[in-house]
């Protein structure tokens, strides 16, 4: 394993910003994997922390394979962690919205730029992302319809699910979309938890990306073989808005069946308990997608489902 700083930032009043990366193997650039790139994705760090120490062991027992390069880039962002923030602290501008970067731009376009620079011309790009709603979603893998994906690929990680979205105007700013123009097989991968680790959601994602590693020859590694993804796309998903706002008493998780009708969650009135609203669902299927936040707005999607997988 080679440590290495891909980018460094100076700060007027603090150590610089230095983002690190961790190479194994040598030979041709095959996979690029990416962790947090906002200040609250804990369980993207954790996972990727967790990709360092395995690859570190899989390298001194000789489990790559010859001729590959893999790169981990565990934190883009840990300036805006370290004080608890999500997005840049002082613009409060998002990374993931600055691709490919302006080396002479705004400080998220120059780390952006700098970051990108290292990890374009992979054969394979893995990131882990993060919602912009506060939620927990069923593990899945999430494409961009650009033209340039594979959902055959996005198939090999062994996760239940395979995503394609058709991308918005904000998307063109993103690692993900990027990626797949530059020529980089992109694959975004979804976890249970963003701002807390969850180990079970943690531990299946990695495991997809090794298996993943595995099916594409990077690596010598056995496992089991996973799921066999249901492809499905964006607008598959129907998104059930909460009627009113107030406490928000979840009464279905990611992955359960839900039947047409049937009641999901309950709202409380904050100042007096008693409950002033309902979400019913307004279909049979499963649950993709569920606010986790205690509060919840008037007209916040609260829901997810897929529709017509079962039934």
């Amino acid at each position: 394993m080679i440590k290495e700083i891909l980018f460094e930032l100076p700060s007027p009043y603090r150590e610089p910003m230095q983002i690190h990366g961790y190479r194994f193997g040598r030979g041709d650039k095959s996979v690029c994997i990416v962790g947090s790139m906002r200040g609250n994705e804990i369980q993207q760090l954790y996972i990727c922390s967790q990709l360092v120490h395995m690859l570190q062991q899989f390298e001194k027992r000789g489990m790559l394979v010859k001729g590959n390069e893999i790169l981990i880039l565990p934190s883009v962002n840990h300036f805006s962690m370290n004080i608890g923030k999500r997005f840049w602290a002082m613009d409060n501008s998002d990374v993931n919205r600055m691709y490919p970067g302006y080396s002479e731009g705004e400080t998220t376009q120059r780390i952006a730029a700098g970051v990108f620079d290292r990890v374009q011309g992979y054969r394979y790009g893995i990131q882990f992302p993060s919602f912009y709603m506060p939620g927990d979603f069923i593990p899945h893998v999430r494409m961009m319809d650009t033209g340039f994906q594979s959902s055959s690929l996005a198939n090999l990680f062994g996760l239940p699910y395979v995503l394609i979205r058709k991308p918005r105007p904000y998307d063109t700013g993103t690692l993900n979309y990027n990626w797949q123009i530059w020529d980089t097989n992109a694959f975004s991968v979804y976890t249970k938890e963003t701002d807390r680790i969850d180990e079970d959601s943690a531990h299946m994602a990695i495991v997809s990306v090794l298996r993943f590693l595995s099916r594409m020859g990077i690596i010598k590694y056995n496992c089991h073989s996973g799921f066999i993804a249901s492809i499905i796309q964006d607008e598959e998903l129907q998104s059930i808005q909460c009627p009113c706002a107030g406490i928000f008493q979840r009464l279905k998780k990611p992955g359960d069946s839900v039947s047409f009708g049937e009641e999901m969650a309950n709202i409380l009135h904050p100042l007096e308990g008693n409950v002033i609203g309902h979400i019913y669902s307004p279909s049979d299927g499963i649950v993709f997608f569920a606010h986790s936040s205690p509060l919840i707005n008037e007209h916040t999607t609260a829901f997810r489902i897929i529709r017509r997988l079962h039934g």
